[in-house]
């Protein structure tokens, strides 16, 4: 879409939350008692690893369990792909990413065209700013939109290319809705604001931060909070961990002596940075009077990478290795529709609105944030995105989840899920029948014995894929990878 157009879409989102969502703004909530909404990402942070989850005995997150204990707990939650960038895509619009194409990481960059949260809130005068790993602009496997964009482009014998810098920051946070940002992941940041200084720059600019990356995401974070207290604000913090490559201080790798090996010992490390950061931004919002007030989501953006077997491989060892973080007690990882690789940790505090302790078992998506955040600044009816607002199921005197299909694809793989009924299909080489009711563990392939459950749900994801971008549900051959994954999960139980 040409920049011209993208004007004319920014200009008109006000008129889309009033037709396409419905949206009559109720005053007094939308204007004069707007609450601060945070959401904090994790990255590759498997179902297993909060304390609260109670899988494991091992990990520590005081901080993010207080969220839970004092707010609300989805033990069914579900990313929209085993992938971080599609998954991404999906929060920030609350659109299904494959509505505009955005399968897989190869598949980026975010259309300017899509309409992010941070745009809608925005223009309800809303202040916003994101902080962390971006993700969504063109990258070194983006080869279709880089032979569309950047004619002459070489492709290298590693099948990727370079992406000049200053075509990636046509994509970058501030073209989506962000008015403030400290867009990175370890070391470089794309900035417009400093550390202990309230002005802003007109101009983003690149800065070396030296330190450990989620402390320096914390203090972005933190410093965000102290420019914009003053008014109702979006902040979106993307921690990078506990991804690969893994990185602990002396102190947090000591709370860990008896972890069984050092990926795991340093991947409880970066789990327990992020819950430090955690509470670091809850003591900021407390110190202004905002807690009471601030809608905060935590979830991760898929399952942990395994490598199959968990190996303790060397430390600074990035790429296709274990983080250190589980998906007990479910099947798979990262990469998978398997439950290890889309179901996620997801915790809601809003102390104003959400009662202390509650507990949500049916299935929801991390397409509901943004609807339920709509939702809550007084647009009446969310229509046109893919999520559903969740206050009225958390904060109403039993009240339950509406009947809903959730769907997947994702490279040769599919899957819908109907109540406690999972239909998953690996191109066109398997298919799996699965009750998560009696066999959360997904380890009794059921379709021989319900073939009619099966047939409804192939048809209601087929139906869902042909409105989809590509069209259709994948088919063919797996890939090697998916060969791999689905003969260790499921041929060797």
């Amino acid at each position: 879409m040409v920049r011209s157009q993208r004007c004319h879409h920014i200009a008109a989102i006000v008129g889309i939350l009033f037709f396409t969502f419905g949206g009559r703004l109720d005053a007094s909530d939308a204007v004069e008692n707007r609450p601060n909404i945070i959401v904090i990402l994790s990255d590759d942070h498997g179902y297993a690893d909060l304390s609260c989850q109670k899988m494991v005995t091992d990990v520590r997150t005081p901080h993010i369990d207080s969220l839970a204990q004092n707010g609300a707990r989805f033990t069914a939650a579900y990313v929209t792909a085993p992938q971080c960038s599609p998954s991404r895509a999906a929060i920030l619009t609350g659109k299904y990413q494959q509505r505009f194409g955005l399968d897989e990481i190869s598949m980026c960059p975010l259309p300017l065209e899509e309409i992010t949260l941070a745009e809608r809130l925005q223009e309800l005068g809303y202040r916003t700013g994101m902080v962390g790993k971006w993700h969504l602009s063109p990258n070194a496997v983006s080869l279709d939109w880089a032979r569309e964009n950047l004619p002459g482009i070489q492709v290298g014998r590693n099948g990727r290319v370079n992406i000049p810098v200053e075509r990636a920051l046509e994509f970058y946070p501030d073209k989506q809705g962000f008015g403030q940002y400290f867009a990175g992941e370890i070391q470089q940041y794309f900035v417009n604001f400093e550390f202990d200084q309230g002005a802003l720059s007109n101009e983003g600019r690149w800065k070396y931060v030296p330190g450990h990356r989620i402390d320096i995401q914390t203090q972005a974070a933190v410093q965000f909070i102290k420019n914009n207290y003053e008014e109702p604000f979006f902040l979106y913090v993307g921690y990078y961990g506990p991804h690969v490559p893994l990185q602990a201080t002396p102190d947090r790798l000591a709370r860990f002596p008896d972890a069984p090996n050092e990926r795991r010992r340093y991947g409880l490390s970066m789990i327990a940075a992020i819950d430090d950061g955690v509470g670091e931004i809850v003591r900021s919002l407390s110190s202004f009077g905002l807690l009471e007030n601030s809608m905060i989501f935590f979830t991760s953006d898929n399952g942990a990478p395994l490598k199959l077997t968990k190996p303790d491989d060397p430390i600074g060892q990035g790429g296709p290795v274990w983080d250190g973080s589980l998906n007990d007690p479910w099947l798979g990882e990262k990469g998978m529709l398997a439950e290890g690789g889309i179901r996620v940790p997801f915790v809601f505090q809003w102390p104003k609105r959400v009662p202390k302790g509650t507990v949500v078992g049916e299935p929801v998506s991390t397409l509901d944030i943004a609807a339920t955040s709509l939702s809550a600044v007084g647009v009446e009816d969310a229509q046109g995105l893919d999520g559903v607002d969740l206050l009225d199921y958390v904060t109403g005197p039993n009240e339950n989840l509406p009947q809903r299909q959730l769907f997947w694809t994702f490279w040769n793989q599919s899957a819908v899920r109907s109540g406690d009924w999972k239909y998953l299909r690996l191109g066109d080489a398997r298919e799996f029948l699965l009750n998560l009711n009696s066999d959360p563990e997904e380890s009794s392939n059921l379709i021989d014995k319900h073939p009619e459950i099966a047939q409804q749900l192939e048809d209601q994801l087929v139906e869902w894929a042909e409105g989809m971008e590509p069209a259709g549900v994948p088919g063919g051959r797996p890939n090697s990878q998916e060969k791999a994954w689905y003969g260790h999960y499921f041929d060797q139980k």
